[in-house]
């Protein structure tokens, strides 16, 4: 069976879209101003907005309660006319992006048997940045109680001969339109074709192929495939992997069935679609001893190795960081990085803008490190060989390109 699977597919009537689909809750969590606009938007409408938990606003005295309505609003929502219901399919997305280029994706739920969050993982699916152990409680507390599932996190495969979305996008004209809207807030266009019966059954062989060659290429490296790899939303991903592992201990019966808590929700993309922009996020030191952390660096550099920027002030120049530690030049910085300031004084800032980080570098006692574009090619393979990455190795995209919650399905077979 193959780890991303078709599912029940929950999919609001379209004449609700415009005010339904808003963006993932983990976006402008220091913009509290802007959730509050959605909300004033949308009123009492029925929207993904009652049902998700921004993070600009957790920790509230409110907490219970808002869950509670969370939670019994999801359930309003099943039992009233919101849902088209599709069993047993999955849905083909076209998004239209700011610059107009479009990305595309594909709807389904990854088994959550095959995704491990943890350091060190080897399995089918994994996290590409460090998962922070602290950010997972709130959203367990919030899906433990859920009756569904909405979601925002996109994972990546790395299918270089597009066998899986281009051919779905040559399927495009033949499979049925479910919506098209423009999304709120500047979020663009979104258009959503649904995929089932012999068209779904198509699609599962070209996913079960890529799996298997993907599988065989990581074999003949001598290491264990990396299949899928998660390019947004891994704190979510990994809350249904925690109360899924916790319901197995309550109900140990549960354990081999596919009981809808095994599996998440996501957006199957194309690392290699032209669309796919990682941007670079630059680290940035502040009252910091520049000679010394250059000193230490040194420890981390070897000829021929992989180059990075710095500038410090006036002085600029260039570290060639030792390729036997790995192949993202901010997996292997940020460990330095993390232990000079462990040990010694300073601040570290993470800057999407070039021309911002020079600018701070040019105070007194600070320095920048340009951190280059990841390579697309070198991707997986990198994560296999050095594990998941840094925190803030990589932008993908835009806060306003960021999914947008729109599909839901069931979690528990209660209801």
């Amino acid at each position: 069976m193959a780890v991303f699977q078709r599912t029940e597919l929950l999919v609001p009537w379209e004449e609700l879209l415009e005010d339904w689909a808003v963006i993932a809750c983990d976006q402008y969590t220091s913009q509290p101003d802007y959730w509050r606009g959605v909300r004033e938007r949308v009123g009492k409408k029925p929207s993904a907005c009652h049902i998700v938990y921004p993070e600009a606003e957790l920790g509230g005295d409110d907490e219970e309660t808002r869950i509670a309505a969370i939670n019994a609003k999801m359930r309003e929502y099943l039992n009233g006319k919101v849902f088209r219901r599709f069993p047993n399919a999955y849905l083909y997305i076209e998004r239209t992006l700011l610059d107009g280029s479009i990305r595309r994706g594909v709807v389904g739920v990854v088994d959550l048997e095959e995704y491990d969050f943890r350091e060190g993982s080897l399995s089918a699916v994994r996290a590409t940045e460090e998962t922070v152990a602290e950010r997972i409680p709130a959203r367990v507390k919030v899906r433990s109680g859920a009756a569904l599932e909405t979601s925002h996190v996109i994972m990546m495969m790395d299918d270089e001969e597009d066998g899986v979305l281009g051919w779905l996008e040559g399927r495009r004209a033949s499979l049925p339109l479910l919506y098209s809207v423009d999304l709120m807030e500047g979020g663009g266009h979104i258009e959503g074709r649904l995929v089932r019966d012999t068209d779904a059954a198509d699609l599962e062989v070209r996913i079960e192929n890529y799996e298997a060659e993907s599988a065989a290429r990581f074999y003949a490296m001598g290491k264990e495939p990396l299949l899928y790899a998660v390019g947004d939303g891994n704190h979510s991903l990994a809350a249904a992997k925690t109360c899924w592992e916790a319901l197995k201990l309550r109900s140990p019966e549960l354990a081999g069935t596919n009981h809808p808590a095994r599996f998440a929700m996501v957006e199957l993309q194309n690392i290699r679609d032209n669309c796919q922009k990682f941007e670079p996020i630059h680290r940035v030191l502040t009252e910091v001893s520049t000679r010394a952390l250059l000193n230490e660096a040194e420890d981390i550099c070897a000829p021929g190795g992989l180059p990075v920027d710095w500038q410090a002030g006036e002085r600029q120049g260039m570290l060639f960081l030792d390729r036997a530690r790995g192949e993202i030049q901010a997996a292997i910085l940020q460990p330095l990085l993390d232990r000079y300031l462990k040990d010694h004084k300073g601040r570290i800032d993470y800057v999407h803008e070039e021309e911002a980080a020079l600018k701070l570098s040019r105070k007194a006692d600070a320095i920048a490190f340009l951190m280059p574009t990841i390579k697309k090619d070198g991707f997986f393979r990198g994560i296999a060989m050095g594990g998941v990455l840094p925190r803030k190795s990589f932008s993908l995209g835009h806060a306003q390109e960021k999914r947008y919650y729109i599909e839901c399905r069931k979690i528990t077979d209660t209801l």
